[in-house]
């Protein structure tokens, strides 16, 4: 039996790192991209160094490939020019790449700040229309868009996780951790879920854990067989005296990014 590829980009990054062991599976070839260097664990790991903006390198990483995760990309606030190369462009030409490639499932890393503005609410649903509160999260909208319009003209499927924040505690963001987290385990277990999924077409999803304080609506991911275990109130204690959020932080889904400097790198 073939094995299954699956190719990550900025398998390096934060939830790449986190995901990457617990995405092998027997039966399953990773295929490792970014360009910082990488180091193959055996023979069901190969690794490419290679940026996203690459197209020759991203058509010969996308051969082969029975699906992409697409995670590349600048992760925090930047300046517009390079988010535009990276995060927008950069995600054209992995699309691109894949097209051609006939790469069929696509699963693209979208995040909480492409509806950074909207309102903490309760059960915001997963397709709620983009509010950005950055240029990331314009950039983020705007991968969004891409991949639907990659399934509406190519037929691709293309499911897009608006990811809250995947570590591996809610520690590092305080009391809004317990709101926006996404454990690695239920992390896999939602990229699972997208990558058997049978023909899901083009779908937005929210990607954060069962929470007690969750705002986001989890119905769209439980449809594609999605099931959280983890919930980040466990860690309620630690952050007890914590300061919560306050003003906008507190008011919007985007946190400090609503008020954080347009196109100045932050590590929020």
């Amino acid at each position: 039996m073939t094995d299954q590829r699956v190719l990550i980009t900025g398998s390096a990054g934060v939830v790449g790192t986190l995901m990457r062991p617990r995405l092998r599976r027997s039966g399953r070839v990773l295929r490792l991209l970014d360009v910082a260097p990488q180091t193959a664990s055996d023979d069901a790991e190969e690794i490419v160094t290679a940026s996203v903006t690459d197209a020759a390198a991203m058509a010969s990483a996308c051969e082969g490939a029975d699906a992409l995760i697409h995670l590349g990309g600048h992760s925090r606030e930047n300046s517009w020019e390079a988010t535009l190369d990276v995060n927008i462009n950069g995600t054209h030409t992995v699309l691109e790449a894949a097209r051609a490639a006939g790469v069929g499932r696509v699963i693209l890393a979208s995040s909480n700040h492409a509806v950074g503005f909207r309102r903490n609410d309760e059960d915001l649903p997963a397709d709620s229309s983009p509010r950005p509160d950055t240029y990331y999260g314009v950039s983020k909208a705007a991968i969004e868009a891409l991949g639907s319009l990659y399934h509406s003209r190519f037929g691709m499927d293309v499911i897009v996780i608006r990811i809250g924040s995947c570590f591996e505690t809610p520690l590092p963001l305080g009391p809004r951790g317990l709101t926006t987290w996404l454990s690695p385990d239920d992390g896999a277990r939602l990229f699972e879920a997208c990558l058997s999924a049978p023909s899901p077409g083009y779908r937005l999803i929210w990607g954060v854990s069962d929470n007690t304080r969750r705002i986001y609506s989890l119905a769209e991911a439980e449809a594609l067989g999605y099931k959280s275990l983890d919930n980040a109130e466990v860690y309620a204690d630690q952050l007890a005296g914590k300061p919560a959020p306050t003003g906008a932080a507190a008011e919007f889904v985007g946190g400090p990014f609503c008020t954080a400097p347009l196109g100045e790198f932050n590590p929020l």
